[in-house]
């Protein structure tokens, strides 16, 4: 029999780095979700002072995990 993986949605964001924010976001999500088996990056964003360096960096991603 195959498996069944559900997906979920999260947005997350970092003054750091774009890998900064996926990890966090994946962090949280790992505190409640079990069986994490990938994610897909949606959207990108940065937040930019006036002189056009990056303040924040923002990700939409989606989650998938295995239902056992």
């Amino acid at each position: 029999m195959g498996s069944v993986t559900k997906v979920i949605e999260v947005s997350c964001s970092s003054t750091q780095s774009m890998e900064d924010a996926v990890q966090t976001g994946l962090h949280k999500v790992a505190e409640t979700v079990k069986n994490i088996k990938g994610a897909w990056l949606n959207d990108i964003k940065v937040i930019t002072a006036d002189d056009g360096s990056i303040t924040e960096w923002r990700i939409n991603m989606r989650v998938n995990f295995l239902v056992k």
